[in-house]
Order: structure tokens, then sequence, then C-alpha cells
């Protein structure tokens, strides 16, 4: 069997699949890419056994169709060096020798059997399907995969919940602190469904999703996940569980709320962290009408600082007590030149909403206040 393809082509797909690849595997042969070729394509797929990534390439020239594994480790590192040009793969299929042929030379080394690759089942008939622009998905992935938990008492909250209901699509993401509700009312269902993504295969579709506004097709049931977009399709397994109500958490009645932008808030915290008590990170936001004073304190060291932002702010006086690397998090995660922050008082979670949200969605982030000592 042999094949002519692009340098380049092929090295940005590999080093994007081998992101699924464990360190250590259960089986041996997961080390390896499965390659195929057939119907004048080229099908490369990468897995742990819980995630399978697959991607197509189209193949210059073609004599022949067959399959078999490469050892990730050398082949990206072989191509990694090499700068655009064809590549032609002489592969023989009954002792499974490769010979890589380049510009000014030539690789040779030994490939595996591919009967030994597992398989991926497909997806069931009954399965619900979601279709989802994707770079609205990757939005939507990385504004929510700094909230995940990493809990081994509650795996539900490990991951991001997609919440499919009559009105819209939810993607949530907690760990308890704080909270990011994404909803997008482009997408809506008569029956409702769920699934919990897990943070692996959730890292690789923000990675791998475009920003060409091409369409993404999830497909799941009770137990994975079939995600197609551009490039290939990932299989998952899913979280099992039930997901905690978040709805509930988000307090509704908020008389005081401050508007500020972004970048001044996000400034005036990166200064005035490190002077905060290393262990809680408790920074103290006190409000009153057009101003905003941050600060923090570690009394053990006798540190702190203290600095005045520029808002606006309609309510009543009153101080509020947040961990500032969780604020800074949330306040990163954002697009929008304003925020808004709305308070009930110093015991119950803030809520921040970007003053310009995302066309058809309702981004809203929460997070938990932290006691103060006066």
């Amino acid at each position: 069997m042999r094949f002519t393809l692009s340098s380049t082509a092929l090295s940005s797909r590999l080093q994007t699949l081998a992101r699924v690849i464990n360190s250590k595997n259960s089986l041996p042969i997961l080390d390896s890419f499965l390659f195929e070729v057939r119907n004048q394509q080229l099908f490369i797929t990468a897995s742990d056994s819980e995630n399978v990534m697959r991607s197509v390439l189209a193949l210059d020239e073609v004599d022949g169709e067959g399959s078999f594994a490469v050892p990730n480790r050398k082949l990206l590192d072989t191509m990694k060096e090499l700068p655009e040009q064809p590549l032609t793969f002489e592969v023989n299929t009954e002792n499974y020798t490769i010979k890589i042929l380049y510009q000014n030379g030539l690789y040779n080394f030994t490939a595996q059997n591919a009967d030994e690759y597992p398989r991926t089942q497909q997806m069931p008939d009954g399965a619900t399907v979601i279709t989802i622009n994707s770079s609205v998905l990757a939005d939507n992935i990385s504004r929510s995969l700094f909230a995940t938990a990493q809990d081994e008492l509650r795996p539900v909250m490990n991951g991001i919940y997609f919440d499919l209901t009559q009105d819209c699509l939810n993607v949530v993401a907690s760990d308890g602190h704080k909270l990011v509700r994404n909803k997008d009312y482009a997408i809506k269902s008569e029956a409702p469904a769920a699934f919990i993504l897990p943070k692996k295969p959730a890292t690789l579709l923000k990675n791998v999703l475009g920003k060409d506004g091409g369409d993404v097709v999830i497909k799941f049931d009770d137990r994975s996940a079939e995600i197609s977009f551009a490039d290939g399709v990932l299989t998952c397994r899913l979280i099992e569980g039930r997901y905690p109500n978040y709805n509930s958490v988000i307090p509704q009645n908020n008389p005081n709320q401050l508007t500020i932008d972004r970048r001044s808030f996000i400034g005036a915290l990166k200064r005035v962290l490190p002077f905060a008590s290393e262990s809680s990170q408790l920074v103290r936001l006190r409000l009153d009408a057009g101003r905003l004073e941050v600060s923090s304190e570690d009394i053990d060291f006798a540190t702190s600082a203290k600095e005045v932002v520029n808002c606006e702010y309609t309510g009543q006086s009153m101080s509020i007590g947040f961990k500032g690397t969780s604020l800074s998090e949330i306040l990163n995660n954002l697009q929008s030149e304003e925020v808004q922050m709305e308070l009930a008082d110093p015991s119950r979670a803030g809520l921040i909403i970007p003053v310009t949200q995302p066309e058809n969605e309702d981004v809203l982030m929460l997070i938990m206040p932290m006691l103060l000592n006066d």
C-alpha cells in the first residue's frame, strides 16, 4: 500500500489527536495512532479507551487500502522536524514495515497489526441529537471549564452539564464555590434531556473546534456521546449521576447593583491580591455610591493593600468578602467590556453578568461570599 499527503496537514492533525493518548495505557496498542486508508482518504484514530477521536485527511495519491497502528511518539517527533512537503508512505501490510519518503531522505520503522486496536461502538438509534454552532460551543466550554470541580466524592461536579429544556440549552459548571450558567435560546427541545461531559473531552473539544461557524452534532444517551465536527468525530464516556439543581442556588432578588469596567476591576484585584492572606486569598469589596474600594490584608505578616475604582453603584453601602483568585478567574473568563455585579447582602452569593451578552445567549456567573472579620 502506498499513499502521499502533506507533511504539515498530517503533523497538525497528529498533534491534536495526541492529546487523547494517555502517558500510561491499559492496552499497549493505545500508545499508537490507528491509520486506515480507504476511499482516497486517511482516517486517523487516537484513544485512551474512554475517549476516542477520529480525524480524516484527503490523500493526494493512493495505491491500495488497508489499516495499521503507528507508535505515536516516534511519528510525532518525526513530523515536527519536517518543513511543508509531500510525504509518501509505503506500507507492507504483511510484515508491517513502514517507509516514509520525503524530499531529502527516508524513515524506516515498524507498525503493528490494526486488528488489536479496540473498535468504538455505534451510537444507538434512540440517542438524543443537538446541533450547535462550533464557535458557540467552543465559547461555552471555554467559559465553563475553569468552574468544574475536582471532587472524588461527587464526580458529577467534575464535568460540564448540558441541560436541554423546552426553553433553551443550559451549559453549566460548578465546584460549589463558583458557578457558570450559559443559556443558548437558539437550541431547545420538547423532550428534555441532559448529559455531563467530563473535563478531558471538553478540553479536547475546546482545542479542536474552529471559529469557522460550522455546525457540531452531538448525539448522546445515558452512557456516552458522539460529537461530530468539521475535522472529525469524538466519542466519549459520560459521567453518570444526577447533577444538582443549579437554579436553586442562584439568588433572585438582588437590589444592590454595581456596573464596572471589567479590565479596571481585574487590574485592581491583581495589585491587591499579593497582600491577601495566602491561605484564604480573601479580598474585601466596600461598595458606596460611585466608588468601589478593593482591599486585602494579611494580619500574620502585617501587610495590607487598598485601591479605589470608579464605578456605578445603586444600593446600600456594604462590605462583602470574596476569594480573590476565584473572582479574578470569573472576570477573566468573560468578554464584555463592562460587567454588572448583583448583590443581596454579605452572606449571599454574588452574581456577575456581562453587560454585553453574546447573541441569543444569556451568560451568568456566581461566586459564594467569604466571612469578613470586622
